[in-house]
């Protein structure tokens, strides 16, 4: 059972930035596709950014493309999501999520039904 673990969120001013971070609590994420969602309240669970396993091909959901970076570390076994210009509507709970590759790498690994395993998340709060 793999097991995710996020780190680095926290409370920020508008504009500012955050670097989040995954990383299995005792394997290596090196296999799986890896995904950001974030759920903000009353709203419905968002991916916001993918990264394949196999060349490392990203993807990002609109409203944070250009803003958010997703990246692969540490001989692959933690994954960044580093956040810049942040802005208001970026405050929600940030989880990460891995799944196999058993789907041609697209655009649709932002929808969170490619994941098996999930972080518990991290909440990020942007203050305007």
């Amino acid at each position: 059972q793999l097991q995710l673990v996020e780190s680095g969120g926290g409370l920020v001013q508008s504009g500012g930035s955050l670097r989040l971070s995954c990383a299995a609590s005792d394997s290596t994420l090196d296999y799986y596709v890896i995904a950001w969602f974030r759920q903000a309240p009353g709203k419905e669970r968002e991916g916001v950014a993918c990264i394949s396993s196999r060349d490392d091909t990203t993807y990002y959901a609109d409203s944070v493309k250009g803003r958010f970076t997703i990246s692969r570390a540490n001989a692959r076994k933690t994954v960044y999501l580093e956040m810049n210009s942040l802005k208001a509507e970026d405050t929600a709970v940030y989880y990460c999520a891995a799944g196999l590759p058993l789907n041609k790498f697209s655009t649709s690994w932002l929808r969170d039904f490619n994941y098996d395993y999930w972080g518990q998340g991290t909440q990020v709060t942007v203050s305007s």
